[in-house]
């Protein structure tokens, strides 16, 4: 007899499909934003450059004891990475420094099969920290790094709700 084989997967390339939102409300973090909340949002997607973090990571906490000179390992507590997105900037200012000023408190939803119903989502309560401009010589757009504070346990593995 073998174990039984995981699924296989539908590999894919983020880009092009992922999608992230803000929000301002979730009623209910446990259960996940609903499709009103979704679409009340706004779609971020179109204007990221880059992004940073955004990984719930454990910790361990060791457990050693005299009858043996391993030290065993228990899941301690989680936590997230300092976490970022990158935006492009416009000339006139008309860009994400209107929307995710600093002390700005929502939710960024994380929809990585896109907003497609069925699929998983993951929903980060946060608060912005931060709106670092870059300027370069080089030859690169100019952008906006946004940083945020996770606030909360961010709920991982939702379902998208489909389209009312």
């Amino acid at each position: 007899m073998t174990a039984t084989a995981i699924n296989a997967t539908a590999r894919f390339f983020a880009r092009g499909v992922s999608k992230c939102y803000f929000l301002t409300t979730v009623a209910d973090l446990a259960t996940g934003p609903t499709r009103t909340e979704l679409d009340a949002g706004q779609d971020l997607t179109p204007e990221i450059a880059d992004l940073d973090g955004w990984l719930v990571e454990g910790e361990d906490i060791e457990t050693p004891d005299l009858g043996t000179e391993f030290t065993s390992k228990i899941p301690g507590p989680t936590s997230v990475d300092d976490s970022s997105i990158t935006f492009y900037a416009d000339a006139t200012g008309d860009d994400v420094r209107t929307l995710l000023t600093r002390g700005t408190a929502g939710y960024v939803v994380w929809l990585d099969g896109g907003d497609v119903a069925g699929s998983p989502m993951d929903t980060y309560p946060v608060r912005v920290k931060s709106q670092g401009k870059s300027r370069s010589l080089d030859d690169d757009a100019m952008t906006i790094e946004i940083s945020f504070s996770i606030t909360r346990e961010p709920v991982e593995n939702l379902t998208v709700p489909a389209a009312a």
